[in-house]
C-alpha cells in the first residue's frame, strides 16, 4: 500500500471531507409526500451551513444532483443557492449520474479544487419519487404545441379531432432502461439466475441490513449524520428513516413472492430497494483552508474512478469493474481496505458483484488482470446495513454512503474504507476514502 495519498493538490493538500448530514429517508407517498427535491436540498445545505463554525460565504460553490427531475427547477444546483442562506454569488451547477450522482458531485468538486479553482464547497443531491413529473403522450404533445401556433378556431378544433381519448392519459416517468425496455428488477433476475444467487442468500442479505441499519440508530450511530425535519402537517419532526423493519424476521422474506418474474423468479419487494426520498450534502475543502477555519475533516478522499459496461447483460455490475480502477489509483489492494461499503440496489445485484470480486476467472476473462480484486471480508462489509433498509433517494445515496463510512471509520480508530455503486445505464463508481485519524 502506498503511504501517501496520491489525490492532492499543486500544493500538497489533500481533498478533505469535512462533514456530511442528509435528511432522513421517507418511502414513496410517506413523510415527505408533496415535498419536492429542491425543499429536502435546501433543507440539508441549510442545516449543513448552521452546524458549521464559518461564515456560508466561505462557500465558493455548490455542485448538486438529481435523477427524478423537476422541470420547473431544472438547474436544482443554482435554485437551492437562491433559496438556501449561502451568497447568491456562490457558484453552483446541477449533475446526474444515475444512482451514482452524489458521488459524481463530490469528484466534480474535488476536480476543482484539484484544478485550484476552489478550496471550499459543498456536494449533494436529492431526489423525491413522491413529486414526479407526470408527462404526457407524445400525440397530445404535437396537439397541445400545434394549438399553440394555430390562429383559428377552426384550425384548433381539426387539432383536437385528431386525439383519441388515449391519447389524453397522463404518463409516469419511465422506469425501464431507455436502451433496452428492460426494468432495474428484471435486470436484477438476470443477475441472480446468471451468477446463481439464491431466494435464501437475497432474503439473508435483505434481513442482515435491517438489522444492521436498526442497530446503528439505536445505538446512536447516525445521531449525528441525520438532521430532524419539520414538513406539513407540522405535528411532530421527522427524525429517523421510516424503511428500516425494526422487527425483521428472517422467515418472513421466505413468505413474499416474486416481484418480477412470478413463475421462476427469486427478487422479491423485500430484497429490492424502495422508491425513497430525500437528500444528503457533503461540506468539502481542501485541507489547508480546513486548518485556516479550524475545522477538523472525517476524512479525505483517496481515489475515484468510474467504470461503464453493457446494458444487455449483468447491467449491474459496475462496483466490480470500478472499484480495481479506484484501488490501483489509491495504491491499495482490497486487503488494506478496513471498511466495505457497497450500495444495495438488490440484494441479488450485491451478492453478484461480491462474487465477481473473489473471481480469479471473471478478473482474466473481464478486467484483464491475473488476480481476483479480493474476497470480502463479510464483517468489514456494509457494517451499518445498506440501501435495502435505509431506503435509497437515488441522487443522495453516494453522500449518505461516504459521510457513514467515514464516520464509522473514525469510530473504529481509522484506516482506509470503499465506497462503491451501480448504476443505470450500466455504469459504476468506487471511492477509496481514509479517515482522518
Amino acid at each position: 500500500m502506498s503511504a501517501t495519498n496520491p489525490l492532492t493538490t499543486h500544493k500538497g493538500d489533500r481533498i478533505a471531507i469535512v462533514s456530511g448530514l442528509r435528511t432522513p429517508f421517507a418511502r414513496q407517498a410517506s413523510a415527505f409526500r408533496g415535498i419536492p427535491a429542491l425543499e429536502l436540498g435546501t433543507m440539508v445545505v441549510n442545516e449543513l451551513l448552521a452546524r458549521t463554525a464559518m461564515p456560508a460565504s466561505e462557500v465558493q460553490q455548490l455542485v448538486f444532483g438529481q435523477v427524478v427531475q423537476m422541470p420547473k427547477a431544472p438547474n436544482i444546483a443554482r435554485e437551492i443557492v437562491l433559496a438556501s442562506t449561502l451568497p447568491v454569488s456562490t457558484d453552483a451547477y446541477s449533475v446526474t449520474r444515475a444512482c451514482a450522482t452524489s458521488f459524481q458531485a463530490v469528484s466534480s468538486m474535488a476536480e476543482s479544487m484539484l484544478a485550484g479553482q476552489i478550496q471550499v464547497g459543498i456536494a449533494g443531491g436529492a431526489d423525491s419519487t413522491s413529486v414526479l413529473p407526470i408527462g404526457v403522450s407524445a400525440r397530445l404533445a404535437e396537439a397541445l404545441l400545434d394549438l399553440s401556433k394555430a390562429k383559428t378556431f377552426s384550425a384548433k378544433f381539426a387539432i383536437v379531432r385528431r386525439l383519441k381519448f388515449a391519447d389524453l392519459a397522463p404518463e409516469p416517468p419511465a422506469i425501464a432502461e431507455y436502451s433496452t425496455g428492460l426494468t432495474m428488477g428484471q435486470t436484477a433476475e438476470q443477475m441472480a439466475k446468471s451468477h446463481g444467487i439464491s431466494r435464501e442468500a437475497q432474503d439473508e442479505l435483505a434481513h442482515r441490513s435491517h438489522q444492521l441499519a436498526t442497530q446503528a440508530w439505536q445505538e446512536g450511530r447516525l445521531s449525528d449524520q441525520v438532521m430532524a425535519t419539520y414538513v406539513p402537517p407540522f405535528k411532530a419532526a421527522f427524525e429517523q428513516d421510516n424503511n428500516i423493519r425494526t422487527d425483521s424476521k428472517l422467515a418472513d422474506y421466505g413468505k413474499l413472492k416474486p416481484a418480477f418474474d412470478r413463475r421462476h423468479g427469486t427478487v422479491t419487494a423485500a430484497t429490492s430497494t424502495p422508491l425513497t426520498d430525500g437528500a444528503a450534502a457533503i461540506l468539502m475543502m481542501t485541507e489547508s483552508r480546513a486548518k485556516e477555519l479550524g475545522l477538523k475533516p472525517l476524512g479525505y478522499l483517496r481515489s475515484y474512478a468510474y467504470s461503464a459496461i453493457s446494458v444487455q447483460h449483468d447491467m449491474l455490475l459496475g462496483p466490480s469493474y470500478a472499484t480495481p480502477l479506484a484501488l490501483d489509483k489509491a495504491g491499495c489492494t482490497l486487503a488494506d481496505m478496513d471498511l466495505i461499503d457497497m450500495h444495495e440496489a438488490f440484494a441479488a445485484q450485491t451478492l453478484a458483484n461480491l462474487k465477481m470480486f473473489a473471481s480469479q476467472q471473471f478478473a482474466e476473462q473481464h478486467l484483464n488482470r491475473s488476480h481476483a480484486i479480493g474476497e470480502v471480508d463479510i464483517t468489514k462489509f456494509n457494517v451499518l446495513g445498506g440501501s435495502l433498509a435505509y431506503g435509497h433517494p437515488f441522487a443522495a445515496t453516494g453522500a449518505r454512503m461516504i459521510t457513514q463510512t467515514l464516520t464509522e471509520l473514525n469510530r473504529r480508530g481509522g484506516g482506509l474504507a470503499l465506497t462503491t455503486a451501480c448504476a443505470a445505464g450500466g455504469l459504476g463508481v468506487a471511492m477509496v476514502l481514509e479517515a482522518a485519524q
